[in-house]
């Protein structure tokens, strides 16, 4: 039970640490900002919508598209790649990983603690700026609370994809020198391309798994997203995200504890 007491304990310190220190990151306030593109595009179209009259769309409807489209395919994507191999990484090029594995912390409640650490901070910029966007699309609608549901859907399932992604690509900062490169080839190559692979292929993407968890329909110019998609039951799509996120944080755990690194002159 000790051991069990100083590992949270040290997970809880390892996890306050790094999240008051990534808070105040340079590379922390660029993502803030690039989260806020959507706001700025709804922004945008409901201005539009105001001065020109024109309201083909209902802002649900955009709302649902822009989640589709910029946190699904690409936001949650960028973080989980940046945050998630800087794990590792950033201890390597600072020069500060030497000093941490020798102070007396378990090398796994490092990990996890900055991981989780990296990962609220994720899920807080994405959700931020999801709010915002659902409530400037929808302002004439706020008292729709039916509209709401929809709202605490999509943040769930996009704060289930950063868990899951930071988690593999913490596993890929472990052991791989060009892990950006790596995260960024299958970011846009394998996870954009697989998914739509007929059949049980496409179950080995993670956005599979994610899109199982939104509306099955989406008609309209963006309806290509849904294309070919099968998808798998939510309970098994919740259970899957869930089981590997654990299954690449033990991993990188694992390689974490047993692999010896070379800080570079």
């Amino acid at each position: 039970m000790k051991g069990w007491a100083y590992f949270f304990r040290s997970f809880k310190d390892v996890f306050g640490f790094f999240f008051a220190l990534g808070k105040r990151a340079r590379k922390t306030k660029v993502f803030y900002l690039i989260s806020f593109l959507p706001v700025v595009i709804a922004f945008v179209i409901k201005f539009y919508q105001i001065f020109s009259g024109q309201d083909r769309f209902e802002g649900i409807y955009i709302f649902t598209n822009i989640i589709m489209v910029f946190y699904l395919q690409f936001l949650i994507l960028i973080l989980a790649l940046f945050f998630g191999t800087s794990v590792v990484s950033e201890e390597l090029e600072g020069k500060t990983l030497t000093y941490l594995t020798t102070r007396p912390l378990p090398k796994s409640a490092l990990i996890l603690g900055k991981y989780a650490a990296y990962t609220l901070l994720a899920v807080l910029m994405t959700a931020g700026s999801v709010v915002i966007a659902f409530l400037v699309l929808n302002v004439k609608d706020l008292l729709d609370f039916s509209l709401y549901k929809l709202l605490f859907k999509d943040l769930a399932v996009l704060a289930l994809g950063v868990m899951c992604y930071t988690a593999f690509f913490t596993f890929i900062g472990t052991f791989m020198k060009r892990s950006i490169m790596f995260g960024l080839i299958f970011s846009f190559g394998w996870e954009n391309v697989i998914q739509y692979f007929p059949g049980s292929t496409q179950r080995f993407a993670i956005a599979h798994y994610l899109k199982s968890l939104l509306p099955t329909s989406t008609p309209g110019r963006f309806s290509f997203l849904l294309f070919r998609l099968e998808p798998t039951s939510p309970a098994m799509a919740v259970f899957m995200l869930l089981l590997l996120t654990a299954f690449f944080l033990a991993l990188a755990c694992l390689v974490f504890s047993l692999k010896e690194y070379i800080l570079d002159e």
